[in-house]
């Protein structure tokens, strides 16, 4: 009879499992509908996705820029110093307009963040004495400076 019990238990225990496997199956048919319709109104809400814009450069070139003017100022002045020698290095050497009025038609020089933070690593008294860069020029004429 203890046997009897046993199954009748166990039998219990596996009906119970799968009604509630039913009912979470009505309930997860549900949910997927209520999620079809709202993906199905984002779709239509949200504007395609932006294509990454990737600048095709005319023209690159490596250099190695000396700093050691720079090292002639006062220390406190160096880094700074050392930035615009970059900038006119790269404007002589990629002939880049010296005034340019108008900044969409291009022109300018772009110093990347991995160039600004070489340079101040050391902080201000104490920039690199040389720098090897990557200078790409693109089709307005931005000269944009990287890490070589």
């Amino acid at each position: 009879m203890e046997e009897k019990k046993e199954d009748s238990q166990e039998t219990g225990v596996e009906e119970s499992l799968t009604e509630e496997t039913e009912l979470g199956e009505i309930e997860n048919e549900e949910e997927a509908e209520i999620k079809d319709e709202f993906s199905e109104e984002e779709i239509e809400e949200t504007p395609p996705p932006r294509e990454k814009e990737t600048e095709e450069y005319v023209e690159e070139r490596i250099y190695t820029i000396p700093l050691q003017r720079a090292w002639l100022l006062p220390a406190n002045r160096r880094a700074p110093k050392a930035i615009r020698i970059v900038k006119a290095f790269v404007q002589r050497h990629m002939k880049v307009e010296e005034k340019v009025v108008d900044e969409e038609e291009g022109g300018r020089i772009i110093i990347s963040n991995e160039v600004n933070q070489e340079i101040w690593s050391r902080g201000i008294e104490k920039p690199p004495r040389k720098l090897r860069i990557r200078a790409a020029k693109d089709e307005k004429g931005n000269v944009t400076i990287f890490l070589a």
